[in-house]
């Protein structure tokens, strides 16, 4: 039996469960601070604290493998502390316990960039979350741990209101009103499927240890805009597209009270130009592809359509 530990029950690590209760072979941990009310039958809990050395050592004892699928809330100020303090505490315990690493990363540590993210980008430093992002990949580069990074655009699918798509986005056309867009609504910009990220993480986990010590991003859907898709999901649906974009002005306005607001400023460079994810080197290793928009929209809208 494979003892896998996964950080996280997000949108990604939820599926991430959902996906690893099929293997006959693999007993499953979720650690976070709480626990998750909806945990699935067999699947056991630890609680644990990413910040604490001690805790996250004793989660991960007797683990073979971990998956790193957490979160810290979206500001600059956290994340250029928490994050190289979690992720140095994940590498001592997976070193102490021998087990492997798959962290569900994201594509923030190129920075700026016009042409296809590829995996073998330098490491940027443009902002507070950037710089970040960039922190954490190098700790795992120079580590002895053998870790698989996934990096992944921004996510959408069944359930996930924490992205462009979510809460003010599919949801809002869901429910008959307008999507309420933060960024711009006419540049090509790639999303990844949540569903195909947990595939992604499984994959990795059940790779051949040639395949860690490197970055993987995964695959997206053909390129589209934001305002492509949101038409494609309403008529998905059934019910009249209505789009509205916050100009620059307001966001300016409202940064000054809206943290959220303001730390989307840094990272206006991910929604300024086209955003593409180059993920050829997936395609020749794993041979898999993104799910089609179609599927996977169809999916979205019925999950918010159905939803209380």
């Amino acid at each position: 039996m494979r003892d896998v530990v996964v950080f996280g029950f997000g949108a990604v690590g939820r599926a991430t469960v959902h996906r690893l209760r099929q293997q006959k072979d693999c007993r499953i941990r979720v650690a976070q601070r709480r626990r998750p009310s909806d945990l699935p039958d067999g699947v056991t809990f630890s609680q644990c604290d990413l910040l604490d050395p001690d805790m996250v050592r004793r989660t991960i004892l007797g683990g073979d493998q971990v998956v790193l699928a957490a979160g810290f809330p979206y500001l600059g100020r956290v994340w250029e502390t928490a994050w190289p303090r979690a992720m140095a505490n994940v590498l001592a315990a997976c070193q102490a316990s021998a087990a492997r690493l798959v962290f569900v990363d994201n594509l923030y540590m190129y920075g700026p960039q016009h042409a296809p993210l590829m995996e073998d980008m330098a490491l940027s430093d443009h902002g507070r979350k950037v710089s970040a992002r960039s922190a954490v990949t190098r700790l795992w580069q120079q580590s002895d741990v053998p870790v698989a990074a996934l990096r992944a655009s921004d996510f959408y699918g069944p359930g996930v209101t924490q992205s462009h798509l979510g809460a003010t986005g599919l949801q809002a056309l869901a429910r008959g009103k307008a999507a309420s867009l933060l960024v711009p609504a006419d540049y090509p910009h790639d999303f990844a499927y949540v569903p195909d990220v947990a595939r992604g993480v499984e994959t990795l986990l059940l790779a051949s240890d040639d395949a860690y010590r490197q970055a993987w991003h995964l695959p997206c859907a053909p390129t589209q805009t934001i305002r492509e898709l949101a038409t494609q999901a309403a008529a998905i649906a059934n019910v009249r597209c209505r789009i509205t974009v916050a100009p620059p002005a307001m966001m300016a306005v409202a940064s000054l009270a809206v943290p959220f607001i303001r730390e989307l400023a840094e990272m206006r460079f991910q929604w300024d130009r086209p955003h593409r994810v180059n993920a050829d080197k997936w395609r020749t290793r794993f041979a898999t592809e993104a799910t089609p928009f179609t599927d996977g929209l169809a999916a979205t809208m019925a999950s918010f359509s159905q939803a209380p």
